[in-house]
């Protein structure tokens, strides 16, 4: 895999040259593919991976090197092909258009959707259109935050795509399918990235503090709580890692000492937070959740909730958590908390975070302050204790299934009451399997109140 060191951003002329003055090398007439090993340049950018190797977590995008994905294989025969770049904040969007960009023989153009518009796109057009006749040369255009751009500026895209003048790879935030136009997507495939975990990214802040012979950060040292800190509360943003820990060596250096949780903690601006999602905390924490909100504390609960989604907790854990108390502890003294708890694990999944901590939120405030009874709870499990201590009883004759050939001579559902058929669609006929008719599973409690009238009228109806 052909590749390059480091990435360059130093301006061009509308062909690819370097423009005067500057000192800046173009490779092939491209814009912004060089070498920028520099120790001006930001820590995040010395760091940005130079072959496929190199990148951390994706795999779900990217497979192995003994397991290729086919966007791999592509990436690594150098036949780019448009793609939108969809995924949170730091998590390898502008690494991987650049890779696709260093491994094809095409120049590489890259705009900002915030700052540039149709003017720009224009002109990388007619110079990539003029690149292509001249030289048969293709060009990349890589295009950040793609879903600022508005329908018109999208369309001015669309021919040059079309025409294989040149090759786009947007980037963005945002859910493509919601802020790109149809038409562009139909010509660009979709890439989810995932936002990368505290472990993927320690391994890039530990690449940083080995590489060469003293690391990024010189002799400077750096406490394995400090990394840790930092991977863990960057919240899968890289860049914002890499940032940080560049901010904590160089204050460190200054004052002659050592990197810190402390340091860490003020570089990052975050307090830390000492959180392990696979030991103590996560149970204990979701214990005290579960507890506070059965309690009826909403303060709480949300504050359990707060330490959670500090430390970095999985969503869809909590967002279950929640599903589960709300049969269990709420029940039908308000059937509504299992459709809310329900909707809040959907919006987990639709928005993620930050966004998705208000309907957590929401979620745990109601499910608090809702009416509590366990009564569903301790039903399932009274039927099921007495299955499993004298087996299962086969139904009442009427009950079982007649709807095969043969059923009725064997008597299945022959004598079935209709309960359609009576006042108050309830029918005198029993349907607890013989000698169980007595037994009752469901106990309704005083949070209840309806429905346990409701259960007292219904037997009386049916003679139980």
């Amino acid at each position: 895999m052909g590749g390059v060191d480091r990435l360059f951003d130093a301006p061009t002329n509308a062909d690819g040259s370097a423009v005067a003055g500057t000192g800046a090398p173009a490779i092939g007439g491209s814009r912004g593919i060089g070498d920028i090993g520099g120790p001006a340049a930001p820590l995040a950018a010395r760091m940005r991976p130079a072959t496929l190797d190199e990148v951390v977590g994706q795999e779900h995008l990217l497979g192995t090197p003994q397991q290729p994905s086919t966007l791999r294989r592509a990436i690594e025969e150098g036949r780019p092909h448009s793609m939108v770049l969809y995924g949170p904040p730091g998590s390898g969007k502008t690494t991987l258009a650049r890779l696709v960009a260093t491994t094809a023989d095409a120049a590489f153009e890259e705009l900002s959707a915030v700052e540039a518009g149709r003017a720009e796109v224009r002109a990388i057009i007619a110079a990539a259109r003029e690149r292509r006749e001249a030289a048969g040369r293709a060009t990349i255009l890589f295009l950040d935050e793609i879903h600022r751009f508005n329908k018109a500026q999208q369309d001015a895209l669309l021919p040059a795509v079309e025409e294989g003048v040149l090759t786009l790879i947007g980037a963005t935030t945002k859910n493509p399918y919601f802020e790109v136009n149809g038409a562009l997507l139909s010509r660009a495939q979709v890439y989810e990235l995932a936002e990368l975990d505290a472990g993927d990214v320690e391994a890039l802040l530990r690449r940083a503090l080995e590489r060469g012979e003293c690391g990024e950060c010189g002799d400077t040292i750096v406490e394995d709580e400090a990394v840790t800190f930092l991977a863990t509360r960057a919240g899968g943003d890289a860049r914002t890692a890499l940032a940080a820990l560049e901010l904590a060596c160089e204050e460190s250096a200054r004052a002659g000492g050592t990197v810190t949780l402390a340091l860490a903690e003020e570089a990052l601006q975050r307090k830390a937070l000492r959180y392990d999602k696979g030991g103590d905390q996560h149970h204990d924490l979701i214990s005290a959740w579960i507890k506070a909100t059965r309690a009826s504390d909403p303060d709480a609960s949300l504050y359990y909730l707060a330490v959670m989604l500090e430390g970095g907790e999985n969503l869809r854990f909590i967002a279950r958590r929640m599903i589960i108390l709300a049969s269990e502890d709420i029940g039908n003294a308000d059937p509504r908390a299992l459709s809310l708890a329900v909707a809040a694990a959907h919006a987990v999944e639709h928005v993620g975070l930050p966004e998705g901590q208000h309907a957590l939120a929401q979620a745990a405030i109601y499910l608090a302050l809702a009416p509590k009874s366990n009564a569903a709870h301790r039903a399932i499990a009274a039927a099921r204790r007495h299955v499993h201590e004298h087996g299962a009883a086969p139904p009442p004759a009427p009950l079982r299934s007649g709807a095969y050939p043969g059923a009725a001579q064997l008597g299945r559902g022959v004598g079935y009451d209709y309960p359609h058929d009576h006042p108050g669609h309830v029918a005198a006929q029993g349907v607890m399997p013989e000698g169980l008719e007595g037994v009752r599973f469901y106990e309704p409690d005083d949070q209840e109140a309806a429905l346990r009238d409701r259960a007292q009228e219904l037997r009386r109806l049916r003679g139980a």
